[in-house]
């Protein structure tokens, strides 16, 4: 099978979507061929039969063109490709970004070309149903995704690569350490964590990564003074050692989509203390009242956090090994590889 992917960006240093990098290697693995469409390009080392095309963001930024100019650009480069690479693929992947099925779902038909999509996004509109019509199959991961109640839509595992996340064999966790991964944005809640934190009467070693520009950073920073550490964006290929270092992994984003960052600690072996709704049918229910807060409580996150580390460290290391379980049998990467390459 040759397959088309078309996706956001491939660089294997960008901190949010860096772990698509890995994803293209393990598919490499069952997909004959692969061409890969993306709108802008970075530092990539990929296997022999994956081929890079860029709709060409990365040179716009150097170049005066008006907004309008470079989108007709980015719509020329896809038609171009995905018309001259024709015969050199069977079935196109698109990955979260719905517009290109709208842009190409017809094209392909023509060309008698399968479309699966992938979108796990809480929202959607009439263009996220017209997108789903063009698509054999709609791939989803949380139950809340818009796409979740499409009749073509499917479930998935998450795609962690446990080769690459996995606990360190050497080399202690910092005792009572917490750790947050992930944009600081609004929508990612990161000041739900901070005003638990002025509730805890413990020191605790709080290391925050994630963007720091914008309002939103500036205001919780200030808020966060000798509460936390904040240390900026790291790429996703390095985030297994900083896992490694803390007990405990907080995500703050309420029931929608799913964080990969979640399962990328428990993989790793952190203590994962979350909000999202998903993660009720996740969690065996030994678990639940342990393991996940009310959404936008910081007072339920406080007693969650303090209730973790009053556990013995028996206690934790049998935790450990059950969430380490749950990612290696439902949400790895090879099972996600595999699952596509059955279903494509």
């Amino acid at each position: 099978m040759r397959l088309l992917i078309i996706t956001q960006k491939i660089d294997k240093n960008d901190s949010i979507l860096g772990f698509f990098h890995q994803w293209l290697i393990r598919f490499s693995e069952k997909f004959e061929k692969i061409i890969v469409i993306c709108l802008e390009t970075g530092e990539y080392q990929l296997p022999s039969n994956i081929k890079i095309l860029s709709l060409g963001k990365e040179s716009m930024r150097t170049a005066r063109y008006e907004r309008a100019h470079t989108k007709i650009i980015y719509i020329f480069n896809f038609y171009k490709y995905i018309w001259q690479k024709r015969n050199e693929y069977d079935a196109v992947f698109v990955h979260m970004n719905q517009e290109y099925v709208l842009l190409g779902g017809l094209l392909w038909t023509l060309l008698n070309k399968r479309v699966f999509l992938w979108r796990n996004h809480i929202k959607g509109n009439i263009f996220t149903r017209i997108a789903g019509k063009l698509s054999e199959r709609v791939f989803y991961t949380s139950p809340f995704a818009y796409t979740a109640k499409f009749k073509n839509s499917k479930i998935m595992p998450v795609g962690i690569d446990t080769e690459i996340f996995y606990p360190a064999i050497s080399g202690a966790r910092i005792k009572n350490s917490i750790l947050s991964i992930g944009r600081i944005d609004p929508v990612k809640n990161v000041h739900i964590l901070i005003d638990a934190l002025k509730l805890i009467d413990k020191n605790l070693v709080v290391n925050i990564y994630g963007n720091r520009t914008g309002e939103y950073y500036d205001k919780i920073k200030k808020e966060a003074v000798e509460l936390a550490i904040f240390c900026g964006d790291i790429p996703n290929y390095k985030t297994p050692e900083i896992y490694n270092q803390h007990e405990i992994f907080v995500n703050l984003t309420n029931s929608g989509s799913l964080d990969k960052t979640i399962f990328e600690a428990m993989a790793c072996g952190c203590l994962a203390i979350v909000s999202n709704k998903s993660f009720l049918k996740i969690f065996p229910r030994g678990l639940i009242q342990l393991l996940i807060f009310k959404e936008n409580d910081p007072k339920d996150l406080a007693n969650k956090i303090i209730n973790l580390n009053n556990l013995s460290d028996d206690k934790k290391e049998e935790i450990r090994k059950i969430l380490i379980r749950i990612v290696k049998k439902e949400h790895s990467l090879n099972k996600l590889r595999d699952d596509l390459n059955g279903i494509i």
